[in-house]
């Protein structure tokens, strides 16, 4: 993704190399992603037609919960901002006026009624059934997001990076397959170059580290701390398997993220296969445990399915450039996987690489710009994560008691604290940019069965018809979408798609 990108961005007025080892595997995971991931594709000049279909990809319309706050009860967080009425979210307005015994999210988007039914983004002529954001976002940058694009994808990522070094190679990024041996460094303890086994030396200005959780520059080269988010977030490991479709034509258009005994199960639907895994806490669940649980779920008869066990380093770097080094990806940080945000935080990364790209001055306040920007967005997604566990209904055994009395960072505390009163807004969510609106934050929280001890007063002194009038609007279009939409797979599986 950054080779891509970069070459991308400079074109032939930077050279790039990249260095791939055909004895290190990557993590083979990380399926999900976020809507602004079409800002990647689109800054690249690549239609989803062009990529999607070589990339066993579908489309993500959002996230499932399942049992998080009781057994058998499920919501959606869902790509969709809350409409308003009258200054006031319909989220506001429904827990004036909504009919408690719906879900909220049911109540509140459209995306709800598309989930169940299964349904495509896209009519079978390929437009979108949000006509006014469709086409190409150009070369833009999450920086200009403006309005919440509708769906995401989920694809095989091992895929993907083959169908981006053919398309960084056509473009004159130089491909060396080969291990490095050695990395040097000068008197600053800047890296001059790396060694290669067959290709000898490679020099560069600048070294961009996508080594994994390894962090072989970052870390074992310039030492750089990495600070732990252990503390706060409960899990640690996870356990991954590839399952072919059962049903195909019963394809999900979401992410399905359901509340385990010690962590989380997900589902990845793909066109020809699904992403399974279990992330969970080693403290209470032992890898042999969670390898039977993860099959006796999605598995049940595949004793022949591969799994793939996972140590994860939840937290980041103390900084991600250091010296002449940057590191993307997992060398940069890592969350649990719980809102996709691995590719989110790859290509947050790189676009702040762009806009932060040094000269020969090396000007340390670029750097220090960067380093605030990527550790800000991070702990942001920390603490939107840490809701997940407090806002859960669960506290069933010692996992998820232990969960929701974990320690929290003072933000997330505050922010919490602010929501027993009213639903969130901009100004009261975690104040940087992380990814996430507030719309999300007020999804988790009223989705797992929190609520404010009451609605805002000013809504008792207001004529409830306009928003009354708005979820009648919604109802009615959710009904029309579902009607005329096809279901994802018919979409996917059409000739051309």
């Amino acid at each position: 993704m950054t080779a891509a990108y970069l070459r991308a961005a400079f074109g032939d007025r930077l050279d790039v190399t990249l260095v791939e080892s055909t004895t290190v595997g990557s993590i083979g995971v990380g399926e999900a992603t976020f809507s602004t991931i079409r800002h990647y594709f689109d800054y690249l000049g690549l239609d989803e037609a062009e990529w999607l279909p070589n990339c066993d990809g579908s489309y993500k319309l959002g996230i499932r919960f399942e049992n998080w706050s009781t057994p058998g009860e499920y919501f959606y967080h869902p790509f969709e901002r809350l409409r308003d009425a009258d200054g006031f979210s319909l989220a506001e307005w429904w827990l004036k006026l909504g009919d408690h015994r719906r879900p909220f999210d049911r109540e509140c988007f459209i995306t709800s009624a598309l989930c169940e039914a299964r349904r495509s983004p896209r009519f079978l002529d390929g437009s979108l059934f949000a006509g006014d954001l469709d086409g190409s976002s150009g070369r833009s940058t999450l920086a200009e997001q403006r309005a919440q694009f509708p769906y995401a994808y989920h694809f095989d990522a091992d895929k993907v990076a083959r169908f981006l070094a053919g398309y960084s190679v056509d473009r004159g990024v130089r491909h060396v397959v080969d291990d490095v041996v050695h990395t040097a460094q000068d008197q600053r303890g800047w890296i001059t170059h790396v060694v290669t086994r067959d290709h000898g030396d490679l020099a560069a200005d600048l070294f961009v580290d996508c080594t994994g959780s390894r962090a072989e520059l970052i870390g074992k080269v310039l030492g750089e701390p990495f600070i732990s988010f252990q503390d706060v977030l409960p899990n640690n490991r996870a356990v991954a398997i590839r399952v072919p479709h059962e049903c195909p034509g019963r394809m999900n258009p979401y992410t399905t993220a359901t509340a385990m005994e010690a962590g989380w199960l997900w589902t990845i639907p793909l066109l020809h296969r699904d992403g399974n895994g279990y992330v969970y806490s080693d403290e209470f669940c032992t890898p042999e445990q969670a390898e039977r649980t993860l099959r006796r779920y999605v598995a049940p008869r595949g004793d022949d399915l591969e799994v793939n066990h996972i140590a994860m380093r939840v937290g980041r770097s103390r900084e991600s450039w250091v010296k002449n080094c940057v590191a993307i990806g997992l060398s940069s940080a890592f969350v649990e996987p719980l809102e996709s945000t691995g590719i989110f935080f790859i290509q947050h990364g790189i676009e702040q690489l762009v806009k932060h790209f040094p000269d020969r001055q090396w000007d340390r306040a670029l750097a220090q710009s960067y380093n605030t920007r990527i550790a800000r967005a991070v702990d942001g997604v920390k603490d939107f994560l840490i809701l997940h566990y407090r806002a859960a209904g669960r506290d069933d055994n010692q996992y998820w008691k232990a969960a929701k009395t974990r320690k929290a960072t003072d933000t997330a505390e505050e922010c919490m604290e602010g929501a027993r009163v009213h639903l969130w807004d901009q100004e009261t969510i975690y104040p940087h940019y992380h990814g996430f609106e507030s719309y999300s934050w007020n999804t988790i929280w009223l989705g797992m069965g929190n609520r404010p001890e009451r609605f805002r007063p000013a809504l008792a002194h207001m004529d409830p018809a306009p928003a009354s009038a708005e979820f009648a609007k919604l109802r009615a279009q959710a009904r029309r979408m579902v009607k005329e939409l096809p279901s994802c797979h018919e979409y996917l599986s059409q000739p051309g798609s």
